[in-house]
């Protein structure tokens, strides 16, 4: 069964919406521990629209499931940040400045010795390392190449065809993850999956470890509850 890390990404636009310390991120992060998840992951930007820099050390200092960063660390800040803390984990995702939401992977060919960098800089201070890829055969075996822990597989294409062909939509994702599974690496995957998609997925991609939901899981919550919508989205993940 793979592990779910929730995003509280979202909780923060919401804090942030009118100032304050309402709701508390930090005591959602607990909670959602409390429920079930096994994980929370943050994803901090430099303009600090939802995640401020201060969440990630105050999180760090509380939380007692997996820690998930994800960031461009392109940008220093965004690296000292990680160092600093030391989380289990830290996802590469290669975001321009003011992006909405990450968008795509990272074109591990081109910028192969670049991520071979940062993922040595990062494993040295015992930092696993995932690396935020499509579902492209090459661009997870130039992955491995960089000495990854993990790869995570980028699911909005994924997610987007579900309803009109889910067999050929999930195509391209049993294809990377049966190659990562011979590479050894790690699997995580995330972007928009849903309560409607994530069952079928994580039943047919090899080696799943892990899935980090944000978006829909938090809007979920705003009808079904923050405790019972974690429980909906565990028995997904059950094999």
């Amino acid at each position: 069964m793979a592990n779910l890390s929730v995003n509280i990404n979202k909780i923060a636009t919401l804090r942030n919406s009118r100032g304050g310390n309402n709701p508390d991120l930090v005591k959602v992060a607990l909670d959602c521990e409390r429920f079930g998840a096994e994980g929370i992951t943050v994803h901090p930007r430099p303009d600090e629209r939802h995640i401020r820099y201060q969440d990630v050390f105050d999180l760090k200092a509380v939380i007692a499931t997996e820690f998930n960063i994800e960031g461009n660390c392109k940008e220093q800040k965004f690296v000292d940040l990680v160092l600093a803390n030391k989380p289990a984990q830290v996802t590469l995702v290669p975001d321009t400045e003011g992006q909405i939401t990450s968008n795509h992977g990272w074109d591990t060919i081109k910028h192969q010795d670049y991520l071979k960098e940062m993922v040595q800089l990062f494993q040295a201070q015992g930092i696993r390392v995932s690396i935020f890829v499509d579902p492209v055969e090459e661009m997870v075996k130039a992955a491995a190449n960089s000495g990854t822990d993990r790869i995570e597989l980028y699911t909005e294409d994924y997610a987007r065809h579900f309803h009109q062909n889910r067999e050929q939509a999930i195509k391209p994702y049993i294809a990377a993850a049966k190659t990562a599974n011979t590479l050894g690496l790690g699997i995580n995957a995330g972007h928009d999956l849903d309560l409607q998609n994530l069952q079928y997925f994580a039943a047919n991609i090899p080696g799943l470890l892990e899935v980090s939901i944000g978006h829909a899981l938090i809007s979920d919550a705003l009808y079904l509850g923050l405790e019972n919508t974690i429980q909906m989205y565990l028995r997904q993940l059950q094999d």
